[in-house]
This record gives structure tokens, sequence and C-alpha cells, in this order.
């Protein structure tokens, strides 16, 4: 007879190692061969092959006629409850289609997501070049503007956040794309708690003093609106 906790613990072992390929997508990297996924995660391909079968079956995944595998709907759907649940966006969405109007840069919304950041709400620029975003795309929490604002919001230690809580922003100059530029700052709820942290994000040759500035006003102005309104989570 098999030892219920052995079962147990190879269930587990096998929910996460499923997670583990979805984790590998990312920005860049929207389709996969079953090398590229077994050179990301390190399972054997066996196993990912039996893995991304389960994964198919509940569209978590699909995979094309080429045998490259992609993120499936049914992730879309859960993000799409997930947004319902964080009850926000509401409220954001139009703030981020004003910072977007009067800036003609993307803006974003950002959560922590254990040690990632999760891009909320979006909304893209209108100009031809520009710095395109998705919902449900996930970024490293260690660069970046909304991740250090994050970070710092939520009691990292060192001199780097400690400036960032004086300044209540962050300027990242090409940190996670040398031809990217954000302006970052926090967003707090009603009880004051940190909710997320959004930004202004665009080329870097569009960037100067003055565009910073500009922004920064921009900011201090939407979260000041925010701060009254988001939801006491």
């Amino acid at each position: 007879m098999r030892n219920e906790n052995t079962t147990k613990v190879q269930k587990v072992e096998a929910v996460e190692r499923a997670l583990s390929i979805l984790d590998v997508f990312s920005d860049g990297q929207v389709s996969l061969s079953l090398s590229e996924l077994a050179q990301a995660t390190g399972l054997y391909k066996s196993t990912i092959l039996r893995l991304c079968a389960s994964l198919e079956r509940f569209g978590y995944m699909r995979k094309d006629e080429e045998g490259r595998y992609h993120l499936g709907p049914g992730l879309w759907r859960l993000g799409s409850l997930y947004r319902q649940n964080f009850a926000a966006g509401d409220q954001i969405r139009p703030e981020l289609r004003y910072l977007t109007r009067v800036t003609g840069e993307t803006s974003s919304f950002f959560v922590r997501e254990g040690d990632q950041r999760l891009c909320l709400y979006r909304e893209n620029s209108k100009k031809e070049v520009r710095h395109h975003l998705e919902e449900g795309l996930k970024l490293p929490l260690n660069n970046g503007g909304t991740g250090r604002i994050l970070l710092a919001f939520d009691g990292a230690r060192g001199s780097l956040y400690d400036d960032i809580r004086i300044d209540g922003y962050y300027v990242s100059l090409g940190e996670r794309d040398p031809d990217l530029f954000s302006v970052a700052m926090p967003v707090f709820n009603a009880r004051g708690a940190l909710a997320g942290a959004f930004s202004v994000s665009g080329l870097l040759s569009r960037y100067n003093q003055t565009v910073r500035d500009d922004i920064l006003v921009e900011l201090r102005t939407s979260a000041k609106r925010l701060a009254g309104s988001l939801p006491d989570e």
C-alpha cells in the first residue's frame, strides 16, 4: 500500500513542476519549444510532455502546428477573475487613461506577486513607436520603476530604497530594457496601505528632466485622487 504522505508530496511536486513551466513564459517569450522549456525548467522532456498535455486539457496551454507551446485562454479567464476580485479597476483605469493622454506615453499599474510584479492594468501609448505592455505580464521585482517602488514601500532595506521612500518616486533609465525609461510612484488605498505602483514609461530617446518633472506632476495628481477612492482591503 502506497504511503499517503508520499502521495501528497508527489502531487504537490507535480503541481509545482506544471507551474514552473507556465512561469517560463514572459514578455518576449510568448512561444517556446520543448527543448527551450526543458532548458529553462531543468525538467526531463518526457515530464514536460506529460505536464503540458494536462495543461492543454484545462486550457492553460496550447501547442501550435510547429510544435511550439503558448499560454492558453484559460489563463486569461483566471486573470480576468483576479482583476475583478481586486475591485479597483473602475478607479485605476480612468487614471491610466488620463496619464497616457496627457503624457503621450504608456501608463501601467503593477502589484507585487511573490518575488515578481504583475501588470494588473495598463493603457498603452497611441504613438506608433511606444513601450507596449500587456495586462497579466510578470516582471522581476529587482529592476524597473514599479519593481523598485513595490520593494521600497514594502520595507526593503538599503540606501537605494531609503532614498526612494524619501523621494516618493523612482526613475528607471534603461534598467530593464536599454531603450526604455519609466517614472514610477506608489499608490495607497483609503487606509494608507500600499495598493500597488503605477508608472509612465516610454522610449529613452524621448526622456529628459522636463519630461520627468511633467510626468511626476501628473503621477502625484493621480495618486492623490486614488488615495481616497481605492477600496480598504
